[in-house]
């Protein structure tokens, strides 16, 4: 008896979608280029002409993920968000020491390739790109039978921006006297997530399309807006004011990041009731009888980033950043201390 011959998309892996997701996603990746670009999708290695005007060019890179965000997603059958917060994730934080994002790589894994899904999930990351000012240049997408259940996938973000040596932000100069500034976030962003679900899905059972009267939205669309980018607005007030620190709040939340670029001998006091916490942060705290303390360990609790400045420097700071669209708030001052964040 003659055998059936065996063929790769037998095993689960079908060579021909993966080849129209490539033709698919070619178009969206080029909204994102740039003149120096030299080589993007579909080649082995994608190649990035340095920017002449840097005198003493330092790269730096960053990698990220979404984490259980991509549950939702995933639930909801909405994914072209996703790739947002992607983005966001990895440029937000290579932001913090005062680096333009020149170029993005995504990892898309899925155990059946859909090329629907993926390249909603792409296109968000091409819109992500385009709002940091980078581009898309190249990625990978892995189809692995038998390693994710049906219509699970898994994302990882890659980033390499670039600033001058002498224009290198570490924190180093902060000092006390100092203003802590920040800027609003535009909710839970991607942190977080496993205590969201829980409460969300296990506790208070509602569904990914159940409206919530406190919130005046639907579960899917509250969980699922992307996280801010900060990059333009940030990069231009570097131009104009000396900022001494940046930090992105994500997991660990405003303790455990601002911490991050504290000098050792300052503390940074914040103070509580000086920004807008937003609906979502009390209706997390309310529901999940969450203590205080843990949210604020846990989310970002409406301050996605923040800077630190002179004092002399902190009005001007939030008038430039509310003229870019932004909405800051002074959240506290830099005092003596041991390296701690303080809230109070």
């Amino acid at each position: 008896m003659e055998k059936k011959p065996l063929t790769y998309k037998d095993a689960g892996v079908d060579i021909e979608a993966g080849d129209k997701l490539v033709d698919r996603i070619k178009p969206l990746a080029k909204k994102t280029f740039n003149e120096n670009v030299l080589a993007g999708i579909g080649g082995f290695g994608a190649g990035y002409l340095l920017p002449s005007e840097y005198k003493n060019p330092v790269l730096v890179s960053g990698t990220d993920g979404v984490g259980t965000k991509l549950k939702v997603a995933q639930m909801a059958d909405v994914h072209d968000t996703i790739g947002i917060d992607l983005v966001a994730m990895c440029v937000n934080d290579i932001l913090t020491v005062g680096a333009q994002p020149l170029f993005f790589l995504d990892y898309f894994a899925t155990g059946k390739l859909s090329v629907d899904t993926a390249e909603a999930v792409i296109k968000g990351i091409a819109k992500g790109c385009e709002i940091a000012g980078c581009a898309l240049i190249g990625g990978e997408t892995a189809e692995m039978p038998d390693f994710y259940t049906e219509g699970e996938y898994d994302l990882a973000g890659f980033v390499v921006g670039v600033v001058e040596k002498d224009e290198y932000i570490a924190g180093k100069e902060i000092k006390p006297g100092d203003v802590v500034i920040g800027l609003a976030s535009s909710g839970i962003h991607s942190n977080g997530y496993s205590l969201v679900r829980k409460l969300f899905f296990d506790i208070l059972k509602l569904k990914v399309d159940d409206y919530v009267e406190e919130l005046g939205d639907y579960v899917y669309k509250i969980l699922l807006t992307p996280t801010r980018i900060y990059v333009r607005p940030i990069l231009e007030l570097i131009k104009q004011i000396k900022v001494k620190g940046i930090a992105h709040i994500t997991g660990g939340g405003i303790p455990g990041n601002l911490k991050r670029i504290l000098p050792p001998n300052v503390n940074a006091v914040i103070e509580k009731g000086s920004w807008e916490v937003l609906p979502i942060f009390k209706f997390i705290q309310e529901k999940g009888n969450v203590p205080e303390e843990e949210m604020f360990k846990t989310f970002n609790m409406g301050i996605g980033l923040t800077v630190v400045v002179d004092k002399e420097n902190a009005e001007k700071t939030v008038e430039f950043l509310k003229e870019k669209g932004e909405t800051p708030y002074v959240i506290g001052e830099i005092t003596e201390g041991s390296g701690e964040v303080v809230i109070k």
